[in-house]
């Protein structure tokens, strides 16, 4: 067993652990992760979606190959060793390619896996859920199995010839679109026992072939919708009682765990309950640079107290700049007057701007930010008022006030609430739970 398959068989044995899986490219994000991981002595897993990094280089200009590298170079940079650093590739299939008829789309997606697997990524969420230009919308379960069957087919392949420990799979998709959110006007269903047992069952008899079924047992999780989710300006909080019997449908299915998208800016109750749930496996993304970029403008804040206008780095400024002079990563998505857009641009719970951070003009402003606060240190007045979770820590000496390690902490604090409900954590499993709140309704 690899160790996320170890981790989950011990989370189905009825221990209270689970896994948080980081899916960014952002490096003060990565190595906050690097950081959160080391403190709690657990292994990190990092994805990279196919709309991120693909052949082509997807939104980020990288390769599966140089996605790697890139994070073993902060993993080298930070001391945080290789082997507990997991890789995996979430939504893997025809996404990108979406307006072109299936046979190329699906040739492309052949190429993807191939390039994921090849440069040592291990856990593959396979998603072939999308209509193509010349598909039926929706696309039949069976067709959404079948292609999945055949991404893996390419995944053992490739792993058998690279000499490569074989990869572990996750199937299902009812989440938003990759990068995408949903809209909570119209409310949030939970998935099905049903759906979730069709799904199952479907990709189950897909991969009832003899070169695959060996992978079926490699299947790890299913991604459902446990009725969580967030829209740019509120958060849909997990409840436990409209998922129940989702989670009774889990315990009946060997060796599988359920994976949650979209379980950011969940409060760290409500994690702890998803993973005592089986939603063992939560992804996390846009909340992690949504408090990047609270800290930047905290920073920047706190820089233009202490400096002349001229000298600051203007940083929320000129990410609005960039984001009006290139509308394309948030124009479809937020919609109102211009008051309204301009809040959302910089505030949304979406984090539309998290597409922008590797524009040069904007390196080069959090470069000058970052210098300016170097050489005029953040005086802890100032951190009290812009940065208080981080004023404390300083206080105790657990913090330099120096602005990448305050970056770094607030980014922290928000994985260390991922990293503790993953722990065997204080939520009691599910019979305990049960019987506490049978306990609390005889008493009144």
């Amino acid at each position: 067993m690899s160790p996320l398959q170890s981790l989950l068989a011990s989370h189905r044995q009825g221990h209270n652990v689970g896994l948080y899986s980081v899916c960014c490219s952002n490096e003060q994000v990565l190595r906050a992760a690097m950081h959160v991981a080391a403190r709690h002595g657990t292994v990190l897993l990092i994805e990279a979606t196919s709309n991120q990094v693909d052949q082509f280089g997807g939104y980020t200009g990288m390769t599966p190959p140089q996605y790697r590298a890139y994070v073993e170079a902060l993993a080298d940079e930070e001391g945080f060793p290789h082997a507990r650093l997991i890789l995996g590739g979430d939504h893997l299939g025809p996404n990108a390619w979406q307006k072109q008829p299936a046979a190329e789309a699906m040739a492309n997606a052949r190429v993807l896996i191939d390039a994921y697997v090849a440069a040592g990524f291990h856990k593959i969420h396979l998603d072939c859920s999308m209509s193509c230009a010349d598909d039926p919308t929706p696309l039949p379960d069976a067709t959404v199995a079948a292609r999945s069957a055949e991404l893996a087919r390419i995944a053992e392949a490739t792993a058998k010839a690279m000499g490569l420990p074989p990869p572990v799979y996750v199937i299902g998709t009812e989440v938003p679109i990759p990068g995408g959110e949903a809209s909570l006007a119209g409310g949030l269903a939970v998935t099905t026992p049903a759906a979730a047992a069709q799904t199952l069952a479907i990709h189950q008899q897909a991969f009832d072939t003899p070169d695959l079924r060996d992978a079926w047992q490699r299947v790890i999780a299913m991604v459902v919708q446990p009725g969580v989710d967030f829209d740019h300006s509120s958060v849909h909080e997990y409840d436990a009682a409209a998922a129940s019997e989702l989670a009774d449908f889990l315990e009946q299915q060997p060796r599988i765990v359920f994976e949650a998208h979209s379980t950011d800016y969940q409060r760290e109750s409500g994690l702890h309950a998803l993973v005592r749930d089986h939603f063992a496996i939560l992804k996390v993304g846009p909340a992690a640079t949504f408090a990047y970029r609270e800290a930047l403008f905290a920073l920047a804040a706190i820089e233009a107290e202490l400096l002349p206008a001229a000298q600051c780095s203007k940083l929320p400024q000129i990410l609005e700049q960039v984001m009006l002079a290139k509308p394309k990563n948030w124009q479809a998505h937020y919609h109102g007057d211009e008051a309204t857009l301009r809040l959302l641009r910089s505030y949304a719970f979406s984090d539309r701007c998290r597409y922008y951070w590797g524009e040069p003009v904007l390196l080069q402003a959090v470069q000058t930010l970052f210098a300016n606060l170097e050489q005029h240190a953040p005086p802890l007045v100032l951190l009290s008022q812009y940065l208080p979770g981080q004023y404390l820590a300083v206080r105790e000496g657990r913090l330099a006030a120096t602005p990448a390690a305050l970056v770094q902490h607030r980014i922290g604090q928000c994985l260390d609430e991922y990293a503790r409900a993953c722990s065997a954590n204080q939520a009691g499993t599910r019979k305990q739970s049960e019987s506490s709140h049978a306990a609390n309704l005889a008493n009144g």
